[in-house]
């Protein structure tokens, strides 16, 4: 329960921030222009919070329903304005400074993208290191020929100093070509290429684990089965156990790593275990009966117990990448309009058919992430802000009536046209553009609940 409550605390922090820095841009650069604005909204609905300003009465406004926000503007198409007011009204000003205000919205989600980026190149963007740690067998991976201990330099010759980058780049570059040439470093230290087959690779991203569908585990430091914290009252409490106990075995099975231990605890849900353990020299014997948790219909075992992670564990596996002030700018620029691209490259290959659109995410998988990257730290979660940003930037962009790209499109005719369009076509693709709308929402909203429950 409290995980699930983190999970829609972080989604609603996420929709918020990016929602008011887009609506921002709509306010910001219509005020600049000299355009009245009424009502800067984020959310939809009952007005939960007010706050009238203290240039123009703009009324500040945090409603119900956070899944959007609006800017409402002076418009005499919406209702009377005074004479005197007439000049402040939105659809009284020119196509550019029209344009400008639309723009403004995507155009400041992805500089918050770029400000994001920045600041994490700037104190030190951390990754796990490109080293492969499995090679499943008959997997795309084992025929491309990779080996337990490849650190992989770079995809298609763009550099990769993390697994993020392999997955991202992989991504981008299998969209043009069947095969990718990945260089890498050999266990024995010599520089190699492998050749990755990449005709199914936009199918196995479908589920996010694009790694593992090929065939690929990432190489991490193995954990000591050392006992960590012991919360109390739980099973590994009530049998005896104490932080720094060591397992040496399980029911006669000798134990190498946590990880095996773990898996073996898990597997075992109510079941009584036979211990050895090692303390301070001494080895004793105990028994433990691990606790029933469920997930979803599967039960499996919890001892309530954490582990001991040495210092420097990590120093071998993590990958740092830092810049100055300026060359941080450029990456970031550079890295925003990657993912720009990309992502508006997969969607033109959703709409002909050559990426499946389960590759969509929808408020489930996007809640999901948030609640996921706001667990893994501060970092984690400004990147994951950067990310969507630049996903709500790409898609507002779409002309399609409704979204800014839309208004944009109808400002392009009308440009084209030299007059202003008539109120019953912007009225008949605006119904349009939110049936389009609401399609995409609820395939989206489809493919999360196929994503999450089969």
């Amino acid at each position: 329960m409290d995980s699930l409550l983190f999970t829609i605390l972080s989604f609603i922090v996420a929709l918020a921030i990016l929602i008011a820095v887009h609506e921002f841009g709509h306010f910001w650069v219509a005020r600049k222009l000299g355009v009245k604005v009424l009502r800067f909204s984020i959310g939809f609905g009952r007005p939960l919070w007010k706050r009238v300003g203290k240039v123009d009465d703009t009324e500040f406004v945090v409603a119900a329903i956070p899944l959007g926000g609006y800017v409402k503007m002076l418009d005499e198409r919406e209702s009377p304005v005074e004479p005197e007011e007439q000049a402040r009204a939105f659809n009284r000003q020119s196509l550019p400074v029209r344009s400008a205000i639309v723009v403004a919205g995507p155009l400041f989600n992805f500089i918050f993208a770029i400000f994001a980026f920045w600041l994490i190149f700037v104190t030190g963007d951390t990754g796990l290191k490109p080293l492969v740690g499995e090679v499943a067998a008959d997997s795309l991976a084992e025929r491309a020929g990779f080996q337990v201990g490849d650190e992989v330099l770079a995809v298609a010759g763009e550099p990769t100093a993390s697994w993020e980058n392999v997955v991202y780049t992989l991504l981008a570059q299998s969209l043009d070509q069947d095969t990718l040439a990945i260089s890498v470093r050999s266990e024995t230290g010599y520089e190699e290429q492998r050749w990755l087959e990449t005709q199914r690779l936009q199918a196995l991203a479908e589920d996010g684990q694009v790694l593992k569908n090929i065939g690929l585990t990432p190489s991490l430091p193995v954990l000591p089965p050392v006992i960590g914290e012991v919360i109390r009252g739980e099973p590994a409490d009530r049998a005896g156990l104490v932080s720094g106990d060591r397992i040496i075995s399980v029911d006669g099975v000798a134990v190498e790593s946590w990880k095996q231990w773990v898996e073996y605890v898990r597997e075992r849900p109510g079941e009584k275990l036979s211990l050895t353990i090692e303390r301070e020299g001494q080895t004793i014997d105990l028994s433990l009966t691990t606790a029933i948790m469920q997930d979803g219909d599967k039960p499996y075992g919890r001892i309530g117990a954490g582990v001991v992670r040495p210092d420097g564990l990590m120093d071998d596996y993590r990958s740092v990448v830092r810049y100055g002030p300026i060359d941080a700018l450029g990456q970031s620029v550079e890295k925003t309009w990657d993912l720009s691209v990309l992502m508006l490259r997969m969607l033109g290959k959703m709409l002909v058919g050559e990426v499946s659109v389960k590759n969509l995410s929808g408020p489930i998988s996007i809640a999901d992430s948030a609640g996921k990257s706001a667990s893994y730290g501060a970092v984690y979660f400004i990147k994951f802000l950067a990310v969507v940003s630049i996903s709500l930037g790409v898609l507002n962009l779409l002309p399609i009536p409704i979204l800014d790209g839309g208004h944009l499109f109808f400002f392009l005719i009308e440009a084209i046209k030299g007059s202003p369009l008539s109120e019953r076509f912007m009225e008949q693709g605006q119904k349009i553009g939110l049936l389009i709308l609401l399609g995409i929402m609820s395939l989206a909203f489809y493919v999360d609940l196929n994503r999450f429950f089969g």
